[in-house]
């Protein structure tokens, strides 16, 4: 079983120059992509053709920004759009899927630099979400949290940790709550495979950051603790270009 995340920043970019092609053919049972920045019927007949798997589209209600799609081999048995949290779900940021035991959100976290005022918002995403997935857990529900969480939680996550502990991303009050995740019953299994390994998902488009090993991990999957056992690999895709992300691979049993 194969999940793949991927912030495609724009998918109708992302489909003009074919980098959707690389992810549907890996045959994933579920791609989470982030930062759409469209409502599916803003995608034109030749650019709906591209997509290969049914899907379920979460919109912003402003136009061009956010949003988040699941795409999906198999029909969930049961799709939640949102957080049923009201300040957030006008953003387009989370769609839950759930098959059998387990329960995927593919989440486009909220962006912190454009000031305080958002910052506090997505350390009030972070709690409310935290809040609903500890009461997934107390009713012995299987989650996977993947997506952008905009956020490096580590110093090996982030090239210059040092020059941005004061920059949103890697604020000390951020990387606490993906913390409090950790703390919370979930395990980030990226790390949890390969604790030493230096390895970005983010890179800037200024200053050919990419071509330089300049970048940011903020990409994850968060799994619970009772399905590490099942988790074979996390792959991240970093020749696969399309975006100023790159795509990570989930391999489950």
């Amino acid at each position: 079983m194969k999940i793949i995340t991927w912030n495609v920043n724009g998918i109708r970019a992302a489909l003009g120059r074919n980098a959707l092609d690389w992810a549907f053919e890996q045959n994933p049972h579920a791609l989470c992509l982030q930062e759409v920045k469209a409502w599916p019927q803003q995608l034109n007949e030749d650019q709906v053709g591209m997509l290969k798997l049914p899907f379920v589209w979460n919109a912003a209600q402003r136009p061009g920004y956010s949003g988040v799609t699941t795409f999906y081999k198999d029909q969930p048995d049961e799709i939640t759009m949102g957080m049923d949290a009201p300040q957030f779900d006008g953003e387009g940021r989370v769609i839950q899927t759930v098959w059998a035991d387990l329960r995927l959100f593919n989440i486009y976290f909220p962006n912190g630099q454009r000031g305080q005022e958002r910052v506090e918002y997505k350390l009030e995403f972070y709690a409310h979400l935290l809040e609903l997935c500890n009461m997934l857990h107390q009713k012995g529900e299987g989650i996977i949290i993947t997506g952008d969480f905009n956020t490096a939680h580590m110093p090996i996550d982030l090239k210059n940790p040092k020059a941005n502990e004061k920059t949103s991303g890697f604020l000390p009050e951020e990387r606490e709550w993906v913390q409090k995740f950790l703390d919370s019953g979930f395990v980030d299994v990226y790390r949890h495979l390969y604790p030493d390994k230096v390895q970005y998902t983010w890179w800037t488009y200024r200053l050919n950051a990419r071509a330089h090993g300049i970048g940011w991990r903020l990409d994850y999957f968060l799994v619970s603790e009772a399905l590490v056992p099942r988790v074979k690999d996390v792959i991240i895709h970093e020749n696969v270009m399309g975006s100023d992300h790159c795509p990570v691979e989930l391999v489950l049993d």
